[in-house]
């Protein structure tokens, strides 16, 4: 589409600002050709029109129009008409022009008093001056005893725009449609305004000249942005958020948005299963693990209590072997009550954390050593991070830290075991320390304490923790359990 330029006549920067010199074309791009297919000039910046009844050409030619025409244009400018009704009489026009001889024009006819059209074919229904014709407005005036008047009067600050078209009749009045501030935004065409916007006449618009007119009492209009196109579209106000490069990145925006959102449940439903998969493996890990303990500890226990009920009713005429058996029997049933316990705790929900572990080591340090001669010293921390602890985790931790006291009790020939627990940033350490007779760490003496050692640091793998045993023969025993936190366990204030 070429387009021309053209600066508007008495450029006016401002209110109350100078007003300059006359119109005149700006030559900074080519003139268009009126047999063009899109033609289009438009004027930039504003025209303060005072008292120029003849008006001056801000056209040059660019655009011209004759009795022979058929085709269509169509007109756009903006008013801010600082003459008012309260200036009136006066006009103010946007004027065709061919040659010296008056066309259509537009603005404030001389007898109207509203926004109007002159040099008409036509006089329109509320006018007295033939060829002025008042222009149908969204925003009717009232008039008296409630009646409504359809045109608008002009008010200053309340800028307006008119377009108008121009169907040419070859040798006959042109066909007029002038729209009062019509919609121009997307979507909008000539055909769909409204009819409150929309007035229709007749009138000779042939036209080699364009002048801007004012004459009268006020201070004259502002005339801007105006403009000279063959098709309503080239009038249209597309914002940006309206343009199709805006409109397909926005798809597009969602489209992305709409795939990640996707990806991102997807993912969190994988995770979910995952988390599920890894709590199903927990519990049946835990299951099987109370089931190896039903059978090895409470089994063993309590196939020993009937053994020895039998050995009692055989030996039941010796006194003394019936004693020998019923203490036995008070030490199994002991046992069992213990291996019971620690089931039950392992599985109970309320000892899933650290501190619950902590309580019950020190609960069974203090059975162990109730009636003995040996002294369970607690060092323990009163406030431990608030951690929880797997079932597993903490079952395993327990049976290092009772096979290591059970030990110091029974074979170290000590009066003192201490117990001592710290958390240093992401891993808690236990230490179990004897200052009994101790041994050899390279030749034990007996299979058992053998497999004792053996299962603590296979109890020390399972959970990925790390076991040392120091002892030397008259230098007591020392076992330390340091157990990583895993990163995933989540912290809690």
């Amino acid at each position: 589409m070429e387009s021309l330029r053209l600066r508007g006549c008495n450029l006016f920067p401002g209110a109350g600002g100078p007003i300059l010199g006359p119109c005149s074309p700006d030559r900074a791009t080519p003139p268009l050709k009126a047999s063009g297919p899109a033609t289009r000039a438009s004027a930039a910046g504003a025209a303060v029109i005072h008292q120029t009844p003849d008006g001056a050409d801000i056209l040059g030619g660019a655009v011209r129009r004759n009795d022979t025409a058929s085709d269509a244009l169509f007109f756009k400018f903006r008013i801010d008409p600082l003459s008012d009704v309260a200036s009136e009489e006066y006009y103010a026009l946007f004027q065709l022009f061919e040659g010296d001889a008056f066309r259509l024009g537009l603005g404030n006819a001389p007898e109207a008093w509203g926004y109007s059209a002159a040099f008409a074919a036509e006089t329109g229904p509320d006018n007295k001056l033939p060829g002025e014709y008042n222009l149908n407005s969204s925003q009717p005036e009232a008039g008296p005893l409630g009646e409504v008047k359809r045109y608008e009067l002009p008010r200053h600050n309340d800028q307006r725009t008119l377009v108008f078209k121009v169907q040419y009749v070859p040798g006959g009045d042109d066909l007029i449609t002038v729209w009062l501030s019509p919609d121009l935004s997307r979507g909008a065409t000539d055909e769909n305004q409204p009819e409150s916007r929309t007035t229709k006449f007749k009138a000779n618009a042939s036209f080699d000249q364009i002048r801007l007119r004012h004459a009268g009492g006020g201070n004259g209009w502002i005339f801007s942005d105006m403009a000279i196109a063959t098709s309503f579209n080239d009038f249209l106000v597309v914002r940006f958020w309206e343009t199709y490069w805006f409109l397909g990145l926005t798809a597009l925006a969602l489209l992305a948005g709409v795939i990640t959102s996707v990806r991102v449940v997807e993912q969190r439903k994988y995770q979910r299963r995952l988390q599920l998969a890894e709590q199903e493996r927990v519990v049946e890990r835990e299951r099987a693990r109370i089931a190896q303990d039903l059978h090895d500890d409470l089994g063993s226990s309590l196939a020993r209590i009937s053994l020895l009920s039998n050995l009692v009713k055989l030996d039941k005429d010796r006194p003394h072997e019936v004693e020998a058996h019923a203490d036995k029997l008070a030490q199994s049933a002991d046992q069992t009550v213990r291996a019971l316990e620690e089931i039950v705790w392992a599985v109970r929900s309320g000892s899933d954390s650290l501190q619950g572990l902590m309580d019950y080591i020190a609960h069974f340090a203090d059975e162990m050593s109730e009636g003995k001669a040996v002294r369970c010293r607690l060092d323990l921390p009163a406030d431990l991070p608030s951690r929880p602890l797997l079932p597993e985790v903490r079952h395993n931790i327990f049976l290092v830290v009772k096979e290591a006291i059970t030990n110091a009790i029974k074979h170290a020939a000590t009066g003192e075991v201490l117990i001592r627990a710290e958390v240093r940033g992401d891993a808690l350490g236990i230490e179990v320390r004897d200052t009994g007779r101790g041994f050899d760490t390279g030749a034990l003496p007996r299979d058992s304490e053998r497999n004792g050692l053996r299962n603590m640091g296979a109890r020390a793998r399972a959970i990925n923790a790390r076991l040392e045993v120091h002892s030397a023969p008259g230098r007591g025993t020392t076992i330390k359990l340091a157990y990583p936190f895993p990163k995933s366990v989540e912290r809690h204030a």
